[in-house]
């Protein structure tokens, strides 16, 4: 009995030693692979700042601009082009149908602080039609809610008010959730104050879930993925394809001078009159079309007019019924004529001895012509 209890217990010591150190060499061989992603995102860093540098200098027709930190370089994916910023410029593109001019003025490892200091002076070179913002994630780390508060302050005054900022991104560790409910708020509150869009990533970033946010993640376990910055432009893509229609709303509806007169209230006025255009395509689209009593009532009565081909005149039934007339009244004055006309008497009419009337046959010209060799009256018969 005691040899079973003995070899039980050594059994489940073994066990646990097994356990224990296989969970060691796993956290070990994890903490070197974060390290190892850790050094591939810093060799990275110049890479993406440099690809998005020689964007510069392509020129289009909508120009795209960006704030932000390592995020908004694309920091995590396969190739810059892939993270949010490159996928809402692609966005843009497509919908407005119309080529696209990136100038993404961010800066890995930048905080609120350091995008004020770098990056704001860089924007008053630019008037961008679509403007992002994403910054402070950074801050997390050492926060003090009243410098987070100034620094957002400054950024969300000096941007466009069309700019589109968003959230702090769910970090799920309740220390930093704590100090992230907080900047979010301070976002929320600033936001509203300059009347911008805020961009909900913390609300879809925590609605994916952490299991989903761990395989969404670069290796540094920091950084989002392919899939991750997929995720990330998801958040702004509502605002985005709001702005883009209403540059386009601008574009067709008021003059460059129009627009720079009205300022921010373009967008506003542009938008009115694209509605105006809308209802009145609607209002003639059902003006053309009967109602639904005057459907049924040809459906039952059967008259429903065909058709017409394309290439055929229309049928213009008044000219017809004219026609028709025109071509009956000679016929009924010469039956009238034939029937009610007495014979010509042999007396002409310039003698005044016939017997008829003038109402009762056509009166002889005047004047006739005689023939050679003969003098007759003015009377006379040929």
């Amino acid at each position: 009995m005691r040899t079973r209890t003995l070899v039980a217990l050594l059994t489940s010591v073994i066990g646990g030693l097994a356990v224990v150190g296989g969970g060691a060499f796993g956290a070990r061989a994890g903490i070197r692979g974060q390290r190892a992603a850790s050094q591939r995102v810093v060799d990275m860093l110049p890479v993406h700042a440099d690809w998005w540098r020689e964007r510069l200098q392509h020129e289009g027709q909508l120009t795209y601009l960006a704030i932000g930190d390592s995020a908004a370089q694309g920091v995590g994916a396969t190739a810059p082009g892939r993270g949010y910023v490159g996928l809402l410029a692609r966005r843009i593109r497509h919908r407005s149908r119309m080529s696209v001019r990136v100038v993404n003025l961010s800066v890995s490892g930048s905080t609120t602080w350091g995008a004020k200091q770098d990056q704001l002076p860089k924007l008053r070179n630019y008037t961008p039609d679509v403007c992002t913002v994403s910054i402070g994630a950074n801050d997390i780390a050492d926060f003090h809610p009243d410098k987070f508060e100034r620094n957002i302050r400054a950024i969300y005054g000096a941007v466009p008010s069309h700019a589109i900022v968003a959230e702090l991104p769910c970090m799920f560790v309740p220390d930093r959730e704590r100090k992230v409910a907080v900047a979010n708020e301070i976002v929320h509150r600033v936001a509203g104050e300059f009347g911008l869009t805020v961009a909900p990533l913390h609300v879809i970033t925590k609605r994916v879930g952490l299991r989903r946010t761990f395989f969404n993640s670069y290796g540094d376990l920091f950084h989002p993925n392919d899939r991750g910055y997929e995720i990330w432009a998801s958040a702004f893509e509502p605002a985005v394809d709001a702005r883009v229609d209403t540059v386009a709303a601008i574009r067709h509806y008021l003059s460059a001078r129009e627009a720079e007169d009205l300022g921010s209230e373009a967008g506003a006025v542009a938008s009115a009159r694209a509605e105006q255009d809308n209802e009145h395509a609607e209002e003639l689209e059902h003006g053309e079309r009967p109602g639904r009593v005057e459907r049924l009532r040809q459906r039952v009565t059967g008259a429903i007019p065909l058709p017409v081909r394309s290439g055929e005149p229309e049928h213009d039934h008044d000219h017809d019924d004219d026609d028709e007339h025109d071509d009956q009244q000679p016929h009924a004055n010469k039956h009238v004529q034939a029937q009610g006309a007495p014979a010509p008497d042999t007396d002409e009419p310039g003698n005044g001895t016939g017997t008829g009337t003038g109402h009762d046959r056509p009166h002889a010209p005047a004047h006739r012509a005689e023939p050679d060799g003969q003098h007759g009256g003015v009377g006379g018969a040929a």
